[in-house]
């Protein structure tokens, strides 16, 4: 495996189309951060939304990600400004962001995690700021340039406004929620015909802004066939993901040595 770039690349790496591959963390300890970085992962995304974090473990969180030198994104709870600031000060290399279904939303979204241009609330106390070691405008012209903004695309009405939220300057890219836009559609399931029109019309605005896709995947097949529609970041499973199959099998494997 080559070497992985700083995290302090990956806004960059992410906007370039880089092949990418992340998991989610679900469990608010520094462990399994660390196991999954040092592995070689590009990035974690801290679910904030979906397991029981809060500002303290989040902390705990980026900081791993940062030791073992992998790209921490936060899904944030919700798209508030300082639910934002929070992860940012602490660290975050970017935001995950539910509900992007507007452009209104988006530019809330952007200027919430940017300086200039933006509303984000200055401070180069936390550890984003090196704990005050990083002048002011020296801290904000990085943090300006290295914080990733994804939004995530998980509600029907947002399918009638790709374009423009996709045109929104300092939106990175976006993630499909196929699982979301799955329950929102009453859909049979991911793979069901109206959730695929949905990724064919996000995958079709991305390529015309340009910006790059992140998708959650269940494997390299399914990984394949999505970098073919022009996914290029990709989050496997998560941790709790990787102990359950990991756990099934060994129970498995030595349950069957059992005499009969």
């Amino acid at each position: 495996m080559t070497e992985r770039p700083h995290p302090s690349a990956f806004r960059r790496r992410f906007a370039a189309g880089n092949h990418l591959i992340g998991t989610f963390i679900k469990t608010p300890v520094t462990h399994t951060v660390e196991i999954i970085g040092a592995l070689g992962f590009d990035f974690v995304v801290i679910d904030e939304e979906h397991a029981p974090f809060d500002r303290v473990t989040i902390d705990g969180a980026i900081l791993a990600a940062r030791a073992v030198g992998s790209a921490a994104l936060v899904r944030v709870a919700e798209p508030t400004p300082a639910k934002i600031l929070s992860v940012l000060d602490d660290g975050a290399t970017g935001i995950l962001v539910p509900h992007v279904a507007s452009a209104d939303r988006a530019r809330e979204v952007v200027a919430s995690a940017r300086y200039r241009g933006g509303k984000r609330g200055f401070s180069n106390s936390p550890r984003a700021g090196g704990y005050g070691a990083r002048p002011l405008w020296q801290h904000i012209e990085a943090a300006d340039a290295e914080v990733t903004v994804i939004g995530m695309i998980e509600d029907p009405e947002a399918l009638d406004q790709l374009d423009a939220i996709l045109a929104v300057d300092g939106l990175d890219g976006v993630f499909i929620r196929r699982g979301d836009l799955t329950v929102a559609l009453g859909a049979a399931g991911p793979d069901a015909p109206e959730v695929q029109e949905a990724c064919t019309k996000i995958f079709a605005a991305a390529k015309r802004a340009g910006k790059p896709v992140c998708i959650m995947v269940g494997g390299a097949a399914e990984a394949a066939a999505f970098q073919a529609r022009g996914a290029s970041a990709f989050i496997v499973s998560t941790d709790l993901g990787f102990l359950r199959t990991a756990a099934t099998k060994a129970l498995a494997e030595v349950a069957a040595l059992a005499p009969a």
